[in-house]
């Protein structure tokens, strides 16, 4: 590619000669050789690992490894039926997670939409239609409203034009482009008006232009590729798994060379402590975690996309529910990305505008009361339609292709067609009243726009701009029909005063003029047509927050999560954003600018962000990298929106990148691990909600399947210090892991967010999975009354039996067997009760309902009956070491249930407590 850096500062001469084209174009075999020389006009994504790969590392981490170990001692302990089921879950397991994910990334595939695939070329003279990959440098483009521009070029034409480079820079505002050389020394490439940018939208107006970079050289493409540098991160779930993974793989071995140990000391036999030393460790391993993980994140996926909100990475769900800050957005995100006019002001009166958005409906009120459609002002009549018609946007009404109302060209001026549409005016009728002659476009050092338009023997005037420019070429005021006056100092002060209050609320103010003319001209210029106008009014816009924004914004800081705004736009109407939706309560705020962001070093940057409220405006890509990658290194989870190629470094630095998948562009949606389908803040919060509930489904997992090593062990360790026989045979125990636990397990992985989830504070960075709390929970407090309860069955049996304390009975006794089934019994049953006790983690588990999980319920039902076969029928009894205990048996167990599920309300209750003495 050539060197581009001086492009938008050679003549058109010069162009065509650096670019090797010419006024026709390419021929079509210039273009080709081109094309072997250049490549195609493509956008190279990051090279991704291959489907094998991925399936394969399924099989591979952790805790596959020790179910792998767990296979294999089961085979080499004479256990080949255990050994075969737990290479099935292993199985199981891995297509089951390879497929979510696989799902998962087809469906933001199909969100690639932002190039476009056809454009408009000259080439050998003549205007075509191709495909935009196979643009090369030197070819002649031809763009015009509406377009997607498909390559960085230089604009040799242009009439009218505007292009919105929110995709590149996250301004919203259009941004007026020109043909003309550009002399100053102090401008860069970026900010040159003769420059259009690959990825960018035409907001108005048409232009040719030379394209001098394709594909990865584009600005789009440097950025993109920007993100090929930043490495993945680990989520922190997959990082618990892995200290989960290394603490049971510790466990286990020492539990097992322990009753190995044990064992041998207390005079067992070598075979008989070595069968157990296995059977303690396979029970160890929990091979219903995965599946659980794997369910519990996949649930967490559907019910996501059901809000909005599709994930690409399973792991990323959780992410989310540990985010503690929101890095977001404004445009879209926040608001609607709609201008809609609110107010207008004149020298006689007040309106306010009713109705939102681009369907022309709604009302104009003075003081409340609604103006008569049939006698409007005059003042407000003529305002309206000088916005109309000195105006290069239109409506676009609903069509089974669009079902909503919708805009082409400027926001800004779309919003002056709808408010004049809203009166019942439509631009066809009043350019029938007023053809249009010519038009002066937008200039940004003028900041106004006029058209002149022919009346029988007059011409008229219109003009809109920004209010001061705008006063300083009036010299009239309108005050009514036949009340046209001179514009004197306190008019003009009084214009001021309210321009300056709408700015402070953050509205966007455009001032409307005209005259009259007696005298028509054939060369209508600014010098002599924009002069001695008469002001009529000002019109104040705002793009309005989303209706559901501020109840998500109070959910989500109630949730403890700190919002932070990082827009392109203004720090006031940033300002009067966040302070209407409750992201800025406070009266001084910190508002950083980019050129602050420059100026600022890391640290001090760093002490700016623990500010409570604080604002970032007119920031560049870099500003948005270097704020998350400070929010990182203070120990944050940060979430971070994007919909521009600018924003990709930032998504993929960030714990967990957000793309907007109506607005984004496909570097965007490439490094984020998750896509908005509706563009919209509220589905951010909702997705929090969704991923904490994960993580409290895998700690409820990993509780309930603790709750029963504790009265697994404890009998065991009663067998080899005493003379008791065996409480609990190694298959009654894998009956447990693998069997009748299974089903109620994967039922905690779908439970529902429970209440109050999002009134407890962001879990810490550095919380781990396995904490004290898990661990008193489900080991102590829950696995000891367990562990009570089972032991008192099992001596009660052994007591009624006629046995004594030293007795010695062998395995194969009646009674021996009798009291290990009642203790098999008595942990299944107990682990109902756990179940349904760890369906909740902080609420009351009766706020929940008892029977709302149905899978939950499915599940109980088959633990139960899997128990009662393993009991009764006489095939099984050998296998598992089971007697057909009488059904008074099971009944024991019963008046256990409400103390186990007592003492975990009232620690529930507690921990309750705790978290309204931390928000109090």
């Amino acid at each position: 590619m050539m060197k581009t850096e001086n492009i938008f500062r050679l003549t058109v001469d010069d162009l065509f000669k650096e670019l090797n084209s010419s006024i026709k174009g390419l021929t079509n075999s210039e273009a080709r050789s081109k094309i072997q020389k250049y490549g195609y006009n493509e956008i190279k994504e990051v090279k991704k690992s291959s489907l094998i790969s991925r399936f394969l590392a399924n099989f591979t981490h952790l805790l596959a490894i020790l179910l792998w170990i767990a296979s294999i001692l089961s085979f080499v302990g004479g256990m080949p039926q255990l050994g075969w089921s737990i290479v099935l879950v292993i199985i199981i397991n891995a297509l089951f997670s390879f497929w979510q994910e696989f799902k998962a990334e087809q469906a933001t595939e199909s969100l690639k939409k932002m190039l476009p695939p056809y454009v408009k070329v000259i080439r050998d003279g003549h205007q075509q239609q191709m495909l935009a990959k196979e643009l090369v440098p030197g070819d002649l483009i031809y763009l015009e409203e509406g377009d997607h521009v498909p390559a960085d070029a230089r604009l040799i034409e242009a009439f009218e034009m505007r292009t919105i480079n929110a995709a590149l820079t996250g301004e919203s505002e259009p941004v007026r482009r020109s043909s003309d050389v550009v002399l100053e020394s102090q401008v860069t490439l970026l900010q040159s008006p003769n420059i259009v940018f690959m990825g960018t939208n035409v907001a108005s107006g048409t232009g040719t232009a030379v394209v001098y970079a394709t594909g990865m050289e584009t600005q789009f493409g440097k950025i993109a590729s920007l993100t090929q540098n930043i490495k993945a991160e680990q989520s922190p779930l997959q990082k618990q798994l892995t200290r989960v993974a290394k603490f049971i793989a510790y466990l286990s071995l020492v539990m097992g060379v322990f009753f190995f140990l044990l064992g041998l000391i207390m005079g067992r036999s070598l075979v008989d402590t070595f069968m157990f030393a296995i059977g303690i460790i396979t029970a160890n391993v929990p091979e219903g975690l995965l599946p659980t993980v794997t369910l519990a994140l996949a649930i967490g996926v559907q019910r996501m996309a059901k809000r909005h909100a599709l994930v690409k990475k399973l792991s990323s769900v959780e992410t989310l529910g540990g985010a503690t800050v929101i890095c977001t957005d404004k445009t879209g995100t926040l608001t609607q990305n709609e201008m809609t006019v609110r107010e207008i002001w004149t020298p006689n009166d007040y309106y306010t505008v009713s109705g939102v958005g681009y369907e022309p409906k709604g009302d104009f009120l003075i003081e409340g009361n609604k103006v008569d459609e049939k006698s409007f002002p005059d003042d407000l009549s003529l305002l309206l339609k000088i916005g109309l018609i000195c105006n290069n946007s239109r409506i676009v009404k609903p069509s089974s292709d669009n079902p909503s109302w919708n805009i082409i060209g400027d926001p800004t001026e779309g919003s002056l067609v709808v408010l004049a549409g809203k009166a019942g005016f439509t631009r066809e009728d009043i350019l029938r009243e007023y053809p249009i002659i010519s038009q002066l476009p937008f200039d940004s050092r003028r900041k106004r726009m006029s058209s002149v338009h022919n009346a029988g023997k007059d011409v008229y005037v219109f003009t809109k701009g920004a209010p001061k420019e705008t006063i300083s070429v009036c010299s009239h005021i309108f005050k009514g029909k036949d009340r046209i006056e001179k514009l004197e100092k306190e008019d003009i002060q009084k214009i001021i005063e309210q321009n300056d209050k709408f700015a402070q609320a953050g509205l966007r103010v455009l001032a409307m003029a005209y005259k009259r003319m007696y005298k028509k001209d054939e060369d209508y210029k600014v010098d002599n047509t924009e002069n001695d106008l008469v002001f009529v009014g000002l019109t104040a816009m705002m793009d309005p927050p989303r209706t559901e924004v501020e109840k998500a914004v109070k959910h989500a800081q109630k949730a403890g999560i700190k919002i932070i705004m990082i827009t392109g736009d203004y720090g006031l109407t940033a300002e009067s954003i966040a302070r209407k939706i409750g992201i800025i309560k406070g009266l001084h705020p910190r508002i950083i600018t980019g050129n602050e962001l420059d100026k600022i070093s890391d640290i001090d940057l760093k002490n700016e962000l623990k500010d409570k409220e604080i604002i970032f405006a007119r920031v560049a890509p870099e500003h948005k990298m270097k704020v998350v990658s400070a929010l990182k290194e203070m120990g944050e989870v940060v979430a971070v929106t994007g919909d521009g190629v600018n924003d990709s470094p930032a998504l993929k630095r960030a714990d967990i990148g957000i793309a907007m998948g109506k607005s984004g562009t496909d570097v965007a949606r490439e490094v984020a691990t998750m896509v908005l389908t509706d563009d919209n803040f509220a589905s951010i919060v909702n997705a929090i909600e969704e991923g904490r509930a994960v993580y409290d489904n895998v700690r409820k997992f990993i509780t309930y399947i603790f709750a029963h090593l504790t009265p697994e062990a404890i009998p065991y360790i009663l067998f080899s210090l005493f003379n008791i026989p065996l409480p609990i045979t190694v298959m009654q125990i894998l009956a447990i892991d693998l069997g009748t636990e299974t089903l109620p397990a994967l039922a905690l992985g779908v439970e529902l967010p429970e209440p109050g989830i999002m009134d407890r504070p962001p879990k810490s960075p550095k919380e781990k999975l396995l904490n004290f709390s898990l661990f008193f929970r489900g080991y102590i407090l829950l696995g000891l009354i367990n562990s009570a309860a089972v032991l008192a069955g099992y001596f009660w049996v052994l007591h009624n039996g006629g046995w004594h304390w030293g007795q010695i009975l062998t395995a194969d006794n009646l009674l021996s067997r009798k009291a290990a089934t009642m203790s098999f019994l008595g942990i299944v049953i107990m682990q109902v009760a756990n179940v349904f006790a760890c369906r909740t983690e902080v609420a009351s588990m009766f706020s929940i309902g008892m029977f709302t999980n149905k899978l939950l319920n499915a599940g109980v039902i088959f633990e139960l009956a899997l128990t009662a076969a393993l009991i009764y029928t006489p095939f099984l009894h050998n296998i598992f070491d089971t007697y057909p205990v009488p059904f008074t048996y099971w009944l024991f167990y019963i008046p256990f249930i409400p103390i186990l599920i007592g003492a975990e309300e009232i620690r529930k209750l507690i921990s309750r407590k705790k978290l309204e003495n931390i928000k109090g």
